[in-house]
């Protein structure tokens, strides 16, 4: 079975290590691995450069979850993490003071951009990154080529009354506090699916949607080139799972995002927000032919269904491992559903 899946941050962490769980239990190889090819396909908007380092936030937080590294207890970065050098680095007056990276997540950047500098695209570096993690999941960017997410807020002070940062600034820094006007993918006209991503799409028996970030995460995957046409035209059913249960997000601050598109922070707003695949709505066809909501939103399902979008009702919270499991499984059964 070949699972592809688009994902990011913390929500798609905890979904892909459920997945994974379900797999090992339910197609066991005999080696502590899985029958099942899984490729995932992460977010790289939230990527940056500070102090001459690439970032890749989503990339890391997936590997690291997957890898066992993970700080459970921040929800962020690596277990036993120190912070020396990025003090240090405060007291040179180097870098951002708010956004901290403790020392080993360090050499994770350090490695990256060390890969970068010789040669390798985002591609073959995340390879070698993820190679000492044994992942039981395949790790690749969207693109190749730096797509970053900037947000527009509202700027009395400025000529132009609006200033724009780095959606890390905003996200970190503020808190999503600033109102946002509108988000922008700095450098998307140039950008293109990277390797694998289109082929791991249109050659998937499964494509899963997480519930990461309908804005910031799944939406700058979106409309890289080539990645909304190839989830349009693969023969695989395309399952996603609500990031909204009860009118409120699972993890984080995407109710800012919502509101800053004009999108209702409700599981069945989100749905519509991605479309059908066999239905066309004012933004041409959409993406979905299934989609998970929580027993709390039970009485969105008609409304969705009416949108040519299948609905399935089960639990939604990922509390733990074992739950995160029984929700990938619920995204696999739906998929099988569709196909059968």
């Amino acid at each position: 079975m070949k699972i592809t899946v688009l994902a990011g941050g913390v929500g798609g962490a905890k979904f892909l290590r459920g997945l994974r769980q379900h797999l090992r239990q339910a197609l066991p190889d005999g080696a502590g691995g899985t029958t099942a090819e899984v490729t995932v396909v992460v977010n790289t908007g939230d990527d940056l450069w500070l102090t001459g380092l690439r970032v890749c936030p989503d990339l890391d937080s997936i590997m690291y979850t997957l890898g066992g590294g993970n700080d459970e207890v921040r929800g962020w970065g690596r277990l036993g993490e120190s912070e020396r050098v990025s003090a240090e680095l405060t007291a040179y007056g180097v870098g951002w003071p708010w956004f901290t990276l403790g020392d080993l997540d360090l050499g994770t950047h350090i490695t990256r951009s060390h890969l970068l500098r010789e040669g390798r695209t985002l591609s073959e570096a995340t390879a070698e990154v993820t190679a000492r993690w044994n992942l039981g999941v395949t790790l690749v960017p969207m693109s190749d080529q730096p797509v970053e997410t900037h947000v527009v807020v509202a700027d009395a002070s400025s000529d132009t009354g609006t200033r724009t940062m780095h959606f890390e600034e905003w996200w970190v820094r503020y808190r999503a506090s600033l109102p946002a006007l509108r988000f922008e993918q700095h450098g998307l006209e140039s950008a293109v699916a990277a390797p694998g991503v289109v082929d791991a799409i249109l050659g998937a028996d499964v494509v899963l949607v997480a519930p990461s970030n309908p804005v910031v995460s799944i939406g700058t995957i979106l409309p890289v080139p080539g990645i909304r046409t190839a989830l349009q035209q693969t023969g695989a059913p395309v399952v996603g799972v609500s990031p909204i249960i009860s009118g409120s997000p699972v993890r984080g601050m995407a109710k800012a995002c919502l509101d800053a598109i004009g999108v209702e922070v409700a599981a069945d707003a989100v749905a519509h927000l991605y479309g059908s695949r066999e239905v066309s709505g004012s933004a041409g066809r959409g993406i979905l032919d299934a989609w998970l909501v929580d027993q709390s939103d039970e009485a969105l399902v008609a409304g969705i269904e009416a949108a040519g979008i299948r609905v399935s009702v089960v639990p939604l919270w990922m509390t733990t491992v074992d739950t995160s499991a029984a929700l990938a499984a619920a995204a696999l059964d739906a998929a099988g559903t569709l196909t059968r």
